[in-house]
């Protein structure tokens, strides 16, 4: 789990306080929201403005509206009508009375002010006092504060986040008694209303998930040490644009985006040579819809939509899908925090001061969060308001940013059947967030078309919320066990006891996990590292992490402790032949690959596993191939992928069977001894056995290869490979050994240039901790 301090952080303290309600709540189940007119919008004219924001709770809502982003006072402020029925406010304004009598002529810039029954309106206020107030909380966990202007749920892009360079004081956002009267308006982040653009996405790729190589990286670390673009275009969306080609011709076919949805990261600029307080990462959202600006070489409004589109585009002519991490679990609104006086307060951004009890949930008494983030409280994902958000935003994503599927970071808070006191993870409950994204944005079918990929991290923090293996039909999942238990093999030989019958169902797809639900090996997105964590190589260099050093390598806190790594005893070759198997383990077992930007030129990031902060330069990507190790890795990685890509028995629709349904003598999969009998439970279940060797069937896949033979030594010593029959006619081939004697340019054989190895009862020496791969022909 990934860390982030947020706005600011600190520990809890109850307060509870006794007040009237003005207004009865309305029943989310209730509140019939036409989530299309939710937001600021032109209407076809392009000469008047609408907006709209729900708030069950509010007393009094008022839109103010801004001629700049930030550093000014209102132009204009507007009572909103409620909607009893529904409980969303609204208002039109002209754009002739804006320009007229506001004197507003360009963008117009936009945020809420809220009253509540914590703090009800009178007509005395003015902002910066503290006229109608009661308490920052009432027991019913309204948190309503007028001196904070909120950003709107809906907004499509934002101004600036809430703290930057010019606005450094983010105690304006607070609530208690030090800070209640200050008013955020001239810092607080805004919304900018935009008029549809047309900017196209180009044409959708619609390969089934199980064809799909996942290539997971930073939007802005992706370019930003590219000294081959303008500097203008590094690290941003454009710059990522011209990787497309690069990344067809690795051989990847799904981009992977961490966040990109806005979120606080202006302060990383503050201090460019240092990570304190820095969010590079971005998991801390400030709105579900728009494009953060700094991603994009064009920040004018308009310009970072714009500019994602073209990026899509771009990627969509490579033949590449685009999916992007999101983050339904939390906010950027952040945790409760002790101030000056020990006072514990929250911040108010946004959804907090519209209908904290809709959006968040809470403890059983409404006065704190519930926690199973680590990031200060739950997003509200089981009542039905909230769920609209996260609906809305995933098909605007998808219908008109181009989108092709979505990572849910946490997402076991996705399928929480509890709103407030409780966390109850239920997959077969049709009310939960889960089943809900699945009912209303249809995933791909599993032999491809048009819907979306859905992609969860099934684990969050606390009681029943570690869930792989466990998610509804529709869901694919990152496997953290496919890591870990492979990763403890690799590494942990002599401590941990990983059975062949273990890695026989990793390497299989893992039908244990998703053959008992109706779900397939594609559901399975198998991976060894991500960006949190060590890199691929790394995982294999360090014996454990280095987050204590200095700039750019570092300090970065947290970090998890159980990494499973190993340095190989130091040998770098021995380092090397590790990443090289580890990422056979990727490509030649049945589910959907994925790895981090930068693993195939054996990246690093000196050890550190918890670069959450580290916007530097020792954590972009580099473009400059220094030394043969990174060009033949690279080479490994891009044979390997083309083979994987080129042979559909690696790639089933189905989990593999033992029967031999073609009648030609081979069973469609077969697990095998080193001495070519084959291998049964006695032997995949001693913990004692290290080796284990499996054939395809390449003739009930239509494969170019009559059959594939894999070959794991997981032991320390090399070991002799007796080999089965290849079939009628048939010799066994030389494709690649991840051993140390075999590597170079040439470790994976391009097609029709694999070496002749012979046919049944051939012997084959593997060496310790290596892969062998081999197609009959």
């Amino acid at each position: 789990m990934r860390l982030w301090k947020g706005l600011a952080r600190g520990p809890s303290l109850v307060v509870t306080l006794v007040v009237l309600l003005s207004f009865a709540p309305i029943p989310e189940a209730q509140a019939a929201i036409n989530s299309q007119n939710l937001g600021a919008k032109y209407d076809a004219t392009l000469e008047n403005i609408t907006f709209r924001v729900y708030s069950s709770r509010a007393t009094r809502v008022e839109v103010w509206i801004y001629g700049q982003g930030s550093g000014v006072e209102e132009s204009a402020r507007q009572v909103m009508t409620r909607d009893d029925a529904t409980g969303v406010w609204s208002q039109t304004v002209s754009v002739s009375d804006l320009r007229n009598t506001y004197g507003i002529t360009g963008t117009v810039y936009y945020g809420y002010r809220a009253w509540g029954p914590n703090w009800p309106y009178e007509d005395g206020w003015t902002k910066g006092s503290e006229t109608g107030f009661i308490a920052d909380v009432d027991a019913a966990g309204n948190r309503f504060n007028p001196n904070k202007l909120l950003l709107d749920p809906y907004a499509l892009e934002i101004s600036q986040d809430p703290l930057s360079g010019a606005c450094a004081d983010g105690m304006i956002h607070a609530s208690g008694a030090l800070d209640r009267h200050r008013d955020s308006g001239a810092c607080a982040s805004k919304g900018i209303v935009l008029a549809p653009d047309t900017e196209p996405v180009g044409i959708r790729p619609s390969r089934a998930l199980k064809d799909e190589v996942i290539y997971e990286v930073h939007v802005r670390g992706l370019t930003m040490n590219d000294t081959s673009l303008p500097e203008t275009l590094r690290g941003t969306y454009a710059g990522a644009a011209t990787k497309a080609g690069y990344l067809a011709e690795l051989g990847i076919t799904a981009v992977e985006f961490l966040p990109v949805q806005e979120l606080q990261n202006d302060t990383n600029d503050v201090d460019p040579n240092s990570a304190d307080g820095d969010n590079y990462w971005g998991y801390a959202t400030l709105n579900y819809f728009a494009p953060d600006r700094r991603y994009a070489s064009d920040k004018s409004p308009g310009g970072p939509t714009r500019e994602w589109k073209a990026m899509v585009k771009a990627f969509h002519d490579a033949g590449i899908k685009v999916y992007v991490d999101v983050v339904y679990n939390h906010t950027g609104e952040g945790a409760p925090w002790a101030n000056s006086d020990g006072q514990t307060v929250y911040n108010l951004l946004s959804w907090r001061g519209l209908d904290n009890p809709t959006y968040y949930s809470l403890t059983s008494d409404l006065q704190s969060p519930w926690d199973n983030t680590g990031m200060g409280g739950n997003y509200n994902t089981r009542n039905v308001v909230a769920q609209n958000l996260i609906i809305d935003s995933l098909a605007y994503w998808r219908d008109t940013l181009g989108v092709d599927g979505f990572r849910f970071d946490l997402a076991s808070v996705l399928g929480n059947t509890c709103e407030h006191g409780c966390f109850n993870f239920d997959r077969t409950d049709s009310g939960n967030a889960l089943n809900r994204i699945v009912a209303e944005l249809p995933p791909r079918p599993a032999e491809g078309g048009a819907g979306i990929d859905l992609i969860a991290e099934p684990w969050a923090f606390g009681d029943n919320a570690y869930q792989v293996g466990d998610f509804p039909a529709g869901w694919a999942e990152w496997n953290g066990i496919f890591r870990d238990r492979l990763r403890r093999k690799q590494n942990n030989l002599e401590i941990d006891v990983i059975t062949t019958a273990e890695l026989s169902h990793r390497f299989a797809g893992s039908p244990d996990l998703y053959g008992d639900d109706g779900r397939s090996p594609g559901h399975s997105i198998n991976y060894l590292v991500a960006h949190d964590g060590f890199t691929l190589n790394d995982l294999y260099a360090y014996n454990a992490k280095q987050n204590d050093q200095p700039w750019p390598y570092g300090p970065s806190d947290g970090g998890d402790d159980h990494n499973n790594s190993w340095d190989q005893g130091g040998d770098r070759a021995e380092q090397r032949k590790a990443a090289r198997t580890g990422l056979a383990f990727l490509m030649l077992s049945a589910g959907v690959p994925m790895f981090t930007g930068g693993d195939e030129v054996l990246r690093t990031q000196y050890g550190n596993n918890n670069t959450h902060n580290l916007d530097s330069s020792a954590n972009w990507l580099s473009w400059t191939r220094d030394t043969n190790e990174e060009t033949d890795h690279e080479t490994f990685t891009r044979r390997l992928i083309a083979f994987r890509k080129a042979h559909p028995a690696l790639r089933p629709a189905h989990f593999y069977s033992e029967a031999d349904h073609n009648g030609n003598g081979v069973e469609q999969l077969s697990w095998f001894k080193p001495d070519g009998v084959q291998a049964d439970s006695t032997y995949l279940d001693n913990p004692d056995n290290h080796v284990i060797a499996w054939r395809i069937d390449g003739t009930e896949f239509s494969d170019p290869a009559s059959a594939i033979y894999i070959a794991y030594n997981g032991g320390s010593s090399d070991v002799n490979f007796t080999l089965p029959w290849p079939g009628f006619g048939k010799s066994w081939y030389h494709v690649t050994d991840t051993a140390t004697w075999s590597e170079g340019p040439n470790t994976v054989a391009n097609s029709d240039a694999e070496g002749f190895i012979g046919g049944e009862n051939t012997v084959y020496g593997l060496e310790g901790r290596s892969v062998v791969l081999l197609i009959a022909k």
